[in-house]
């Protein structure tokens, strides 16, 4: 995977208020990290570094400039984002050298179709591997062509790149390849289904005929009268 070249500052404001101060300016909050050196907090350009982050992936290695002569080489280890606005909160960068073999979690991807009338359980989305950390693949392949029913794909099985070894165990199961009910299968299901909606019907119904004790009469119905005792 190339490396992507990016500016960065210094930063000198921390905690919470900090952070949202660095957002609202158009930058994301980052730390790099690594080769016992002391934390240094920086801010990164938020649409250039989410730019490369849509193109390379999550393991996209950075060529980062700070604005005070630092040069460093650094791979996202962790990313926080906002699920709402789908912006990027805070970065954690880990600093690397070239050369230098680094263990990482890299997305998998299936390739080829299954068998006729089959479906695909995905287990694990992504594998451990062990890389050069300038040469970290942005994805692995595992075949699936012609996978009859029954069919697991493993760690063993996906395609890993010259120089690239598992990190993970080589049995651990990637994808699994299941028989897809058939229309009786899904017919016999539906007596069931329709059983258990008029039963929540039903009950539903039951509660709302029977007012609660002490609720107000309806509308039209005269309240009866409380007995009286003389003494």
């Amino acid at each position: 995977m190339s490396e992507v070249k990016i500016s960065a500052e210094p930063r000198t404001e921390f905690g919470k208020g900090g952070a949202r101060r660095t957002r609202r300016a158009g930058k994301v909050p980052a730390v790099l990290y690594g080769h016992g050196e002391k934390p240094k907090h920086i801010a990164l350009p938020a649409r250039e570094f989410a730019a490369a982050i849509r193109k390379g992936g999550a393991n996209q290695l950075f060529a980062i400039e700070v604005s005070d002569g630092t040069q460093v080489l650094a791979l996202p280890k962790a990313i926080q984002r906002d699920p709402i606005r789908d912006s990027f909160e805070h970065v954690d960068l880990l600093l690397v050298r070239r050369g230098e073999k680094v263990t990482v979690e890299v997305p998998v991807q299936l390739t080829g179709e299954a068998a006729k009338d089959t479906l695909i359980v995905h287990d694990h989305d992504t594998l451990s591997v062990t890389a050069d950390a300038t040469k970290v693949p942005d994805h692995l392949e595992a075949s699936i062509e012609g996978a009859e029913a029954g069919t697991q794909v493993t760690a063993a099985d996906v395609e890993l790149p010259a120089g690239v070894e598992l990190a993970t165990d080589a049995e651990q199961t990637v994808a699994s390849v299941t028989a897809a009910p058939t229309a009786e299968q899904l017919e016999a299901t539906l007596p069931e289904v329709e059983e258990a909606t008029e039963e929540a019907e039903a009950e539903t119904g039951e509660e709302t005929a029977e007012a609660p004790e002490g609720a107000p009469a309806a509308e039209g119905e005269q309240a009866p009268a409380e007995a009286k005792t003389e003494a």
